[in-house]
Parts: C-alpha cells; structure tokens; sequence
C-alpha cells in the first residue's frame, strides 16, 4: 500500500465515522423500532448489520461501474445526490404511514369498560381493549415487513463522501487501492452504527418510559418522519 493510499484509507475512516455520527438516519429508525418492536439486542444488531452493508455496498457498487465506464466525477455525485433525494422521501414515507398505524394501534390497545346490567338489578362492569386475537396475524406481517423495508430505504441511501474517495485511487489505476479505501470506508461506518444502536438500545432500556409504551409505535413512526424531513430541509 503506497503512502498515498494509506493517508486516503485513513481519511476514509475518518469521514466514515463522522459521516454516519451526524447522520440520525443511519441509526435512529433502528433504535426506535427496536424499543417498540421490542427487538433482542442479537436481532436489532442483526438488522443493522445487513442494512448497513446494503447502505455501504450499493455505493460501492455504483463507484465501481462509474469507474469501469469512465463516468466523471460530478455525474456520479449528481447520481449519489438523486439517490439521497429518494432516500429521504422514502424515510418520511415510512415514518409517517408507521405513526399513522401506530396511533390506530393505541387506540385500540386503549382500556375501556362496559356496564352489564343483569336480571336480579345488579350490574357489573368489566374492562378490555379491542387488540384481540385478530390482530394477531396483522402485526406479526408487519414484523415481518419492518427489517425488509429499512434495507430497501438503505440501500437507496448514498455514501456522500465514498465516491470522490475512491475515484482518487482509481485515476491512478490502483483497483487495490480502490478495494482499500471502500472496505476502509465500509467497516469504520457499519461498526459506528453497530456502535451507537447497541448502545443506544441498551440505554433506551434503562429508562422509565412503560407509560409511554402504548403509543412506542406512534413515536417510533413520528421519530422515523422527523429523520427524514431533516435530511429534506437540512441535508443532514
């Protein structure tokens, strides 16, 4: 590895550490979901993992045909930007369908009574929510569903600062340069995320929020909504 190459691969663990730790969307979803999903800390990290290598990879993938076609260097940023574009709308989609049905969901789970009167002129009272056995099937699909659409949204997200990285590496003809750089890039973001969700859960864990529990949905869709439109207004 020349000299050059090792500034660059460092300059890459830097910005991919930095990049992901002001960027709330590449761990926030995970956090929140994990605490109203209810997820062990194996499966949140699990989740995070492979989103993160769909995130890293689909980069990785684009610079390499970019670099295999010859595409300059400012059309593959302008592609990366596209792909932030989608990214977000996406995050504001999901968050915003998911509070929807989160608040439905608490409305349900919400305990009421029914007076029963009875023929000797007595009367009894008993309380239930409407979350029955039939929603059983629902939520579990939902379950299901969750992780497949947080991969889809990553791999759409772009790596901004990956492309210009490897792009200087690959005018110089160094393909194993280009390979450095990118796993360089790769690892120092995917452990940041692990990083920050594991630890972040576990502390989320710790804290007193049971009456809050009904509406975790709601506030886990609201906290997905907020993410992204922050990345709509202010590029974070």
């Amino acid at each position: 590895m020349t000299h050059e190459i090792a500034i660059i691969a460092g300059t890459a663990a830097f910005l991919g550490f930095f990049h992901t730790l002001i960027g709330p969307d590449h761990y926030l979803p995970f956090i929140v979901l994990a605490k109203a999903r209810q997820w062990s800390t194996l499966k949140t990290a699990v989740i995070t993992f492979l989103c993160g290598i769909g995130h890293v990879l689909s980069s990785v993938a684009l610079g390499f045909i970019g670099i295999a076609i010859g595409v300059a260097l400012s059309s593959m940023e302008a592609i990366e930007s596209a792909r932030g574009e989608i990214a977000a709308w996406l995050l504001v989609g999901f968050g915003l369908v998911y509070c929807v049905w989160g608040v439905h969901r608490a409305i349900r789970a919400r305990r009421h009574e029914h007076a029963h009167p009875h023929q000797n002129g007595t009367d009894h009272a008993h309380s239930h929510s409407h979350m029955g056995r039939h929603t059983h099937v629902h939520v579990s699909s939902y379950r299901a569903l969750t992780p497949w659409i947080l991969f889809t949204i990553f791999v759409f997200g772009p790596c901004e600062p990956l492309i210009p990285l490897v792009m200087v590496p690959a005018a110089e003809h160094s393909m194993v340069g280009v390979a450095i750089v990118a796993s360089v890039f790769a690892v120092t973001t995917i452990s940041t995320m692990l990083i920050v969700v594991v630890a972040s859960s576990y502390g989320l864990s710790k804290l007193p929020l049971r009456p809050l529990e009904r509406y975790s949905h709601a506030l886990a869709g609201l906290s997905i909504f907020l993410c992204g439109g922050a990345i709509k207004l202010f590029g974070i």
